[in-house]
């Protein structure tokens, strides 16, 4: 299912390669674009009412013939064909009190009840991504409540569903009973269209390095957060990776250290599961650096080598860019010396 495309009028179609700040831009500045389709079906959903849930329920199987099952089964854990069971527990999910659904579920109509910001930003990044990747697929995508089990779920191919009650606000109290601290930064509907084109990134641009050493892992996501920003241009890099600003800039002030001592554990060329994990994942903190280090530095470092390989490197267009698994390579042509 690909969302809706029309062409703008292109004044220009002169490439700049001239800077912005301190990324390189890759796109005319009058560029084709790209509608992505948004499906408000958390609107629909919070209409559903005790008195008349079996009839509401039939609605939304007609109205989201494909949405709905998928819905159902996979964030309710509801067998889709119950639709009598479903009539009863649609509603108690929907005014739970006790988790907190119902107070979150209010407080998603007021902070969504306008969403075209959000509907922009995906229309400009997309459009940016559909000029390099005209043959990638623009997904429809769907906003729903999930009772806090979903903020970015790939309902199929072409579905990216977006659980609005995951992006309430860092300081939304209920998210104290869900989630740690160090996850609420991007917590927040500002981040909504970042994570969604992240995840279809990383979704369709595919790991091709031949081995899963820690430098190949770094680069392939440093690659794609490269990528990410200059798909959001208008975003701060700090946003862009979900972190914060003093994250980001401990990581700065911190730079040269962190890459020595990664070389002088010579951590790169390591495949152990607590290596890459430490690096890579989400935390409060990178362990293998330092409990003052953000979460997924080892990412972090990748995007500072893919940036630096493309600042060295004015031949190479972001496609062959994402195609190249030489993560060994890229570092060495990177010339990167922090």
């Amino acid at each position: 299912m690909q969302g809706k495309q029309f062409v703008l009028y292109i004044v220009t179609v002169v490439l700049c390669l001239t800077s912005c700040g301190h990324k390189e831009v890759y796109f005319p500045r009058n560029i084709a674009g790209v509608e992505t389709e948004v499906v408000r079906f958390d609107r629909s959903l919070l209409n559903v009412r005790r008195e008349s849930s079996m009839d509401d329920v039939r609605v939304l199987y007609d109205e989201y013939p494909e949405f709905m099952p998928i819905f159902v089964e996979d964030i309710l854990g509801i067998p889709s064909e119950d639709t009598v069971y479903l009539a009863e527990a649609l509603p108690n999910f929907l005014e739970d009190t006790v988790y907190g659904f119902r107070n979150t579920n209010r407080r998603v109509r007021e902070v969504f009840a306008d969403t075209k910001d959000i509907e922009d930003e995906l229309n400009g990044a997309f459009s940016r991504l559909h000029y390099l990747y005209p043959d990638m697929r623009i997904p429809t995508v769907y906003f729903m409540v999930s009772g806090f089990n979903a903020s970015i779920y790939f309902a199929d191919a072409d579905m990216v569903a977006v659980g609005l009650d995951m992006y309430l606000g860092s300081d939304y109290e209920y998210y104290n009973r869900v989630v740690y601290d160090y996850q609420k930064t991007t917590m927040r509907k500002e981040c909504i269209a970042c994570d969604v084109v992240s995840a279809w990134l990383f979704r369709n641009i595919r790991y091709t390095a031949a081995q899963n050493r820690l430098i190949d892992n770094m680069i392939y996501r440093g690659k794609i957060m490269y990528l990410l920003s200059l798909l959001f241009p208008g975003e701060k890099d700090y946003e862009v990776m979900g972190y914060t600003k003093e994250q980001w800039r401990w990581c700065e002030e911190h730079e040269r250290a962190i890459w020595n001592l990664v070389m002088d554990k010579r951590d790169l060329f390591k495949t152990e599961t607590i290596v890459l994990t430490s690096y890579l994942n989400d935390g409060p903190f990178t362990a293998e650096v330092s409990q003052d280090a953000p979460g997924r530095l080892g990412t972090w470092l990748g995007w500072r080598i893919a940036e630096s390989y493309m600042r060295n490197n004015k031949d190479i267009t972001l496609q062959s860019l994402m195609e190249d698994g030489d993560a060994q390579r890229i570092l060495e042509q990177s010339y990167y010396n922090p």
